[in-house]
């Protein structure tokens, strides 16, 4: 629903971390991070993780066009330590994105209940009745008329939630090409990138946390 054709970037993996049970690498824009449906769509992070680290599992995701830090588990013990961690909402996880205009408010808060629009699937949409609750918290690190730059703070994982919040309340996140519209859709890429994740280690519980830095 992008309108374009699957070109995945042909770029090395770029690992942050990795030891015996963990690994975080930096997922470049425009890469599945698993296959889709249709030989087409059959090369993803995840494959190209395998063929490094044959063992390494799945435990979250990103968006296509989202960039930036995403766990890999290599034992089924620290998939379920880790995918527990994600389910309790017990890891944080940091964005960075650009944004349609001056936002106002340095802070804030976006409150709304997001699910998925069936007509038009994957898109997701606010509903305030039978919507699943949705939270994101925002910080504005510097902006001009054009846009903002802020940092995204996401206490629930919903499908497409930051790019749908930020859309709601007038932002949408520049280069989306299912959110944003006009001027704002004329970037050569989502500018959305996973900066940061902080999570306990499988083994012992260590605080952990890795950065991807922003490529925009």
């Amino acid at each position: 629903m992008t309108g374009s054709a699957y070109n995945p970037p042909d770029l090395p993996l770029a690992i942050l971390h990795d030891d015996h049970q963990v690994l975080v690498v930096d997922k470049p824009a425009g890469l599945l991070t698993v296959p889709g449906k249709g030989e087409h769509l059959a090369d993803c992070l995840l494959t190209r993780v395998q063929a490094v680290f044959p063992t390494a599992l799945l435990v979250h995701r990103l968006d296509r066009d989202t960039s930036g830090a995403i766990i890999f588990a290599l034992t089924h013990h620290a998939q379920r330590h880790l995918g527990l961690q994600f389910e309790k909402r017990q890891t944080r996880k940091t964005y960075v994105a650009r944004v349609w205009g001056r936002m106002a408010e340095r802070t804030g808060t976006i409150d709304l209940p997001l699910k998925v629009d069936w007509p038009n699937r994957p898109l997701q949409h606010v509903d305030l009745v039978d919507g699943r609750p949705a939270l994101t918290e925002y910080r504005v690190v510097k902006a001009n008329d054009a846009e903002s730059r802020v940092r995204l703070y996401p206490h629930t994982g919903r499908s497409h939630q930051l790019r749908v919040h930020m859309k709601e309340i007038g932002h949408p996140i520049l280069g989306d090409p299912f959110y944003a519209s006009g001027a704002a859709r004329d970037y050569p890429r989502l500018m959305l990138h996973s900066e940061t994740l902080q999570f306990r280690h499988p083994d012992g519980g260590q605080g952990m946390r890795v950065t991807a830095k922003a490529p925009f």
